[in-house]
């Protein structure tokens, strides 16, 4: 007795799951074994979750400047935010940031999408960065708007996504993400004086490293006014999935790994994705039947 084609389906999709977790797993293994030593010239893992870990909590920003090995580059709210991780020996920390990353992208994917979007952001799961945690926020961003405070306050310039809720009129909305990036800022202002200024003397000396060597080689200037209108048109016209191209273009630096911001498109569109999924398998089960069933009628009328 064959199962049935939405049997087949769920069961492909557990299938895929398992292989995408057991890669999952090997990848944490792996990152955690080679984590030490830690060397800067090699092709290592987390060059970029070591400025997470590494960071002076009193000097964070000497030395910084994009693209320079182990600069911490984002807010103090992030640092202050990873502290209970930062105390952990570097390997640890790395295991377990790792393991994190690989947990938001399950969230994003699904176990039908896990694996082929394990691949996509191996770069940057490797690296350790965040875009992972961006594309979630984006997703998370439709429902909490407060979301938007993380890409703001760490990347800055994807929060040009709160553009969709202006052009869209959803004042609140907007309201919201901006509260609360004002009022993460005030909190960790008492923790953290005099570190916001540092932060802020960083993105000004920076504003002209947009490229950097390795990188795509389209500076932020030029690349802004397209991400405004993308992400301008997707508000206007509801489309969701457009959105993390506007964010993909208004990163400061757009690394080849960046696109790891699209699996938030994936993740958008994951309900169409798993439907086409499922009628390409019940059409291609259809034909595999249809010509089983032409050569045993050829068999049984030779």
């Amino acid at each position: 007795m064959e199962a049935e084609p939405g049997v087949r389906s769920a069961y492909l999709r557990r299938v895929l799951g398992v292989w995408g977790l057991l890669v999952a797993v090997l990848i944490v293994i792996t990152m955690t074994a080679l984590a030490d030593p830690f060397e800067p010239d090699s092709f290592g893992p987390g060059h970029d979750a070591r400025a997470y870990w590494a960071a002076p909590i009193d000097a964070p920003y000497v030395p910084g400047s994009v693209g320079q090995e182990s600069a911490y580059l984002y807010s103090p709210a992030f640092l202050v935010a990873l502290s209970p991780l930062r105390a952990l020996p570097w390997p640890l920390f790395l295991g377990l940031w790792t393991a994190g990353l690989l947990a938001v992208l399950y969230w994003l994917a699904r176990p039908l999408l896990f694996l082929p979007l394990v691949l996509l952001a191996l770069p940057e799961i490797w690296g350790g960065n965040i875009t992972i945690l961006l594309a979630a926020a984006i997703v998370l961003g439709f429902s909490r708007p407060s979301a938007w405070a993380f890409p703001l306050l760490t990347k800055v310039t994807p929060g040009l996504g709160v553009l969709w809720f202006g052009v869209r009129r959803e004042w609140l909305a907007l309201g919201i993400s901006l509260a609360t990036t004002v009022a993460v800022i005030a909190v960790t202002a008492l923790i953290t004086p005099g570190l916001w200024a540092d932060w802020l003397t960083l993105l000004t000396s920076s504003t002209g490293s947009s490229t950097v060597p390795g990188s795509v080689p389209i500076p932020l200037v030029a690349r802004l006014p397209f991400a405004a209108a993308i992400v301008a048109y997707a508000a206007l016209t509801g489309r969701r999935w457009l959105l993390p191209v506007g964010v993909l273009l208004a990163m400061p630096v757009i690394w080849w790994g960046s696109l790891a911001i699209l699996t938030a498109t994936a993740a958008l569109k994951r309900a169409d994705i798993e439907m086409r999924f499922d009628t390409l398998l019940a059409s291609i089960e259809t034909r595999y039947h249809r010509r089983l069933s032409a050569q045993r009628a050829a068999a049984s009328t030779s």
